[in-house]
């Protein structure tokens, strides 16, 4: 105990993506991030318990245990023994909202053999979007006379993308799971707890970061919603809320300790202190170096956006639109302001899959023809982003709407679709690219002006995550396209690393979350700044995309219309 005392602390900060789980090992003084390990998810990348088609995208618990482990082990496996036994704490982050369904000793359903295959018995992936009408059933109950309005603080609109729309929709399609099913439980809750033994639902501690964003829970009606409301949405909800949780903690607090069997097999220490989990993009924030007004974009696959504010100038304020305002949700002592795209990376990765099908088409039909596939395309978004670049900025360019998976902010909508206008015969596969990229800076301009409108201000852009990083002609494009300064955090890990500030705390290496983040927050590495030469093209796209989208969202309107006029007629 007395050499470990001498040691310099270290944490770990594991962030639970979409494809992969990321474990960094952090010094807690200096903040000096000394190795890392990433593990993909074995069963969802062989696409196991998805349908894309569907919008279903399921992930089995035991990739996450399994990775997770595998993440760990490799980044101590970087150090020396010495360093390995002076980490005094784990932090967790993971995408959200992802919740499953756990029975009454709190493992998720799916680790039982008789639920081992069934999607509906594991963790339901932030973009899956199965349950949209689930999802809009709890929109016409929040808005109705009979309810309070529990979307009040969730930006007025509750997602398909969130915890009760999903645990309803499940239990309506899946009596075996439902009657199974003693509570659910978000990702970045049931980490914490399986690696401390904290399992059962009595103990287990749940962050007011999903609670507060995807949950509903607000004191003013006495923590989530109420009984009567819950059964209204569905039946199958009845003594759920029991069965849930009556208290909520930040990311700073303790959710427990690591047991002796989580640390033989990580090969860290029993004991250190785990902190309770919180959703990736509040952490990145956080580490990103955040504070009062500094607007967060975490650029992946999708976007999360976040925005603190002192907690006296929202107060009682509802904001519209939004994903959600939570006190403590990221820096325990502001509120913070959640938005979003629901696809950014995505709609790239998608415009890949659409150019590379012919080549696999014909490689698959001519077995005898030997080219490199991977090589192709790893270097067509380079490619394309080359040329794309070097386009002249103009307005005779394709126009597009970034509404591939729904949209998350302004105002969710996850019925929306995607768009590409603007064609003509001269076309290319560049000028499209280059559409495509706008719309999602438009998209993220969008959310700009949402918080803007309403009285919130917004001093600065940090953009963090592997775009932020990998694509100057993105964020170059975004800057543009926003009309404000857009800085990039140093660190490739913001999100790993803020769990890492939170463990520190959590350990009691930091008395607040403010002092460990002046130690160990990322610096910034670059800095993008908007083409003055170019403001009045920009707005006049920008004001193109509003028409398209308008557009598209009374298409969407009028088809559902259509296709709930004709229920009517057959009923």
């Amino acid at each position: 105990m007395e050499n470990r005392q001498k040691r310099e602390p270290c944490v770990i900060g594991l962030d639970f993506g979409s494809d992969s789980v990321r474990a960094l090992l952090v010094n807690a003084r200096s903040g000096a991030e000394l190795s890392s390990g990433v593990a993909e998810y074995p069963r969802w990348k062989e696409g196991k318990y998805c349908q894309p088609a569907r919008s279903q995208f399921r992930h089995h618990p035991k990739d996450y245990l399994e990775s997770m482990t595998q993440a760990i082990q490799a980044a101590v496996a970087q150090v020396s023994t010495d360093v390995a036994q002076s980490v005094v704490g784990i932090g967790v982050d993971s995408t959200g909202s992802t919740p499953a369904p756990i029975d009454a000793d709190g493992q998720v359903l799916a680790l039982r053999p008789e639920f081992a295959d069934n999607p509906n018995a594991m963790f339901i992936l932030w973009k899956d979007h199965t349950s949209v009408s689930m999802a809009e059933r709890i929109n016409q109950l929040a808005h109705s006379s009979d309810f309070p309005d529990y979307t009040r603080y969730v930006g007025g609109i509750y997602s398909s993308e969130w915890f009760w729309a999903k645990a309803a929709w499940v239990s309506e399609q899946d009596a075996d799971v439902a009657q199974h099913a003693y509570s659910w439980v978000e990702l970045c809750d049931w980490v914490p707890a399986v690696l401390s033994g904290h399992q059962h639902p009595d103990v287990l501690r749940r962050g007011v970061c999903a609670a507060g964003h995807k949950v509903m829970w607000h004191e003013s009606w006495g923590g989530l919603p109420s009984e009567a409301f819950l059964t209204a949405v569905s039946p199958t909800l009845a003594g759920l809320r029991d069965r849930m949780y009556h208290e909520v903690y930040t990311a700073d607090q303790v959710a427990g300790y690591l047991t002796d069997e989580w640390a033989a097999q990580l090969g860290l220490p029993a004991g250190i202190a785990i902190a309770v989990g919180e959703f990736d993009c509040h952490m990145g924030a956080v580490g990103a170096g955040a504070g009062a007004h500094d607007l967060v974009k975490v650029i992946g696959t999708s976007t999360c956006d976040i925005l603190m504010v002192d907690p006296a100038l929202v107060a009682d304020k509802a904001i519209a639109g939004i994903c959600g305002q939570v006190l403590g949700s990221a820096l325990p002592n502001m509120t913070a302001l959640e938005a979003g795209q629901s696809a950014f990376g995505d709609i790239y990765a998608w415009y890949k899959r659409l150019l590379l099908w012919p080549v696999e088409q014909y490689l698959r039909d001519h077995p005898d023809v030997h080219f490199d596939v991977a090589e192709f395309e790893n270097a067509l978004i380079p490619q394309l982003t080359q040329a794309a670049a070097a386009l002249e900025e103009g307005d005779n360019q394709a126009l597009a709407v970034d509404w591939h998976n729904g949209r998350r902010t302004p105002n969710a909508n996850q019925r929306l679709k995607g768009a590409i206008a603007e064609l003509n015969l001269g076309s290319t596969a560049v000028d499209l690219f280059a559409g495509l990229v706008e719309a999602t800076a438009h998209g993220a301009k969008a959310i700009v002006d949402c918080f803007v409108s309403q009285g919130v201000d917004v001093n600065r852009l940090i953009a963090i995550g592997g775009i932020s990083q990998k694509s100057p002609y993105v964020m170059q494009t975004c800057a543009n396209v926003i009309g404000r300064e857009i800085v990039v955090a140093e660190s490739e890990q913001c999100c790993a690393l803020g769990a890492a500030i939170f463990a520190a705390v959590a350990a009691g290496v930091y008395p607040t979350t403010q002092e460990a983040q002046a130690q160990m927050a990322s610096p910034i590495s670059r800095t993008y700044t908007p083409a003055s030469a170019i403001a009045n093209l920009r707005a006049t796209r920008y004001a193109m995309y509003r028409h398209l989208g308008q557009s598209l969202e009374q298409l969407s309107q009028d088809r559902l219309d259509d296709v709930t006029s004709l229920s009517k007629e057959d009923a």
